[in-house]
């Protein structure tokens, strides 16, 4: 997932289009554009809102050995985190607990300024 403003700003798009052409099957790319894309509320789509959309996806992946990479502004991660704890109640699931169950089998990674 990539978030940014407007679709002008997509860095590496071509690149990413390439992979993904390649690796159909190994490779997924969708962007929360937030002055051009509305959330399931209305609102500006950020980050963690398309990330939600995914959320059975995202849960079964880690479940299953997926490693996730969040890079990006530090204050992203307020609603991300508040998104992810949401779904895992949810689904009977403590996301704290799963979070630092992720880290240490080093599934988990954040990366944010």
């Amino acid at each position: 997932f990539m978030g940014v403003a407007n679709s002008d700003a997509t860095l590496y798009d071509d690149e990413l289009q390439e992979i993904k052409k390649n690796y159909p099957d190994q490779f997924r790319v969708d962007y929360a554009l937030s002055r051009e894309q509305k959330n399931k509320d209305g609102g500006k789509m950020y980050i963690q809102d398309k990330m939600e959309e995914y959320a059975d996806q995202i849960f079964d992946l880690l479940e299953n050995g997926a490693i996730m990479y969040v890079c990006g502004l530090k204050g992203m991660m307020p609603g991300i985190n508040e998104m992810l704890e949401k779904v895992a109640k949810g689904k009977g699931k403590d996301w704290s607990e799963m979070q630092k169950d992720l880290k240490k089998k080093g599934q988990w990674h954040v990366e944010v300024y």
